[in-house]
C-alpha cells in the first residue's frame, strides 16, 4: 500500500513538472539543475531555488522602490537589477520570469516609465506564480521522501 502512495506522489511530481514545462514556466535549464543533484547533495535544487527566491525578493523590492519614487530617473539602476534578475532566472530555468524581465529591460532602455511599471507588474506576477509552483513541487518532493523513507 505504501508503494502506491509513493508512486502517486511521483506521478503528481511528474505531472506538475510537465505542466510547468508545457506552460513555458520552466525550460531545459531546470533539468540541468536537477542533474546536478545527487546523493552527496540531495537538497541541491531546493537550496539553489531558495537562494534564487531570496535574491529575487530583494531585486523586486529594489525595483519597486526605484519605480515608486515620483522623481525617478535612474533607468541605468533599473537595468542593473534587471540584468541580475534575467541572469539568475535563466540559470534556474525560469523561462517566463526571464522573458518578462527582458521586456521590462527593453522598456527601461527607452526610459519608458509606464512600460517599466507594467514590466514590474508582469515580473511580480510571473515570479509569484513560479514561487507558488516551486513551493508546491517541493512539498510533493518532501512528502515523497517521507513516504519513501518509512
Amino acid at each position: 500500500m505504501l508503494g502506491l502512495g509513493v508512486e502517486r506522489l511521483h506521478a503528481d511530481i511528474n505531472c506538475l513538472l510537465a505542466s510547468l514545462f508545457h506552460q513555458g514556466v520552466l525550460d531545459e535549464q531546470f533539468l540541468q539543475l536537477q542533474q546536478l543533484q545527487d546523493d552527496t547533495s540531495p537538497n541541491f535544487v531546493y537550496d539553489v531555488i531558495n537562494i534564487y527566491f531570496d535574491e529575487s525578493d530583494k531585486l523586486l523590492r529594489n525595483l519597486k522602490s526605484l519605480l515608486m519614487d515620483r522623481e525617478f530617473s535612474d533607468y541605468k539602476q533599473i537595468r542593473l537589477h534587471l540584468n541580475q534578475f534575467v541572469g539568475s532566472s535563466s540559470s534556474i530555468g525560469a523561462r517566463r520570469v526571464r522573458n518578462v524581465c527582458v521586456a521590462f529591460r527593453t522598456a527601461s532602455e527607452m526610459n519608458n516609465r509606464p512600460g517599466c511599471l507594467k514590466g514590474l507588474e508582469l515580473a511580480e506576477h510571473e515570479y509569484n506564480y513560479l514561487k507558488n509552483k516551486m513551493h508546491e513541487l517541493f512539498q510533493l518532493e518532501q512528502q515523497r521522501l517521507l513516504a519513501f523513507g518509512n
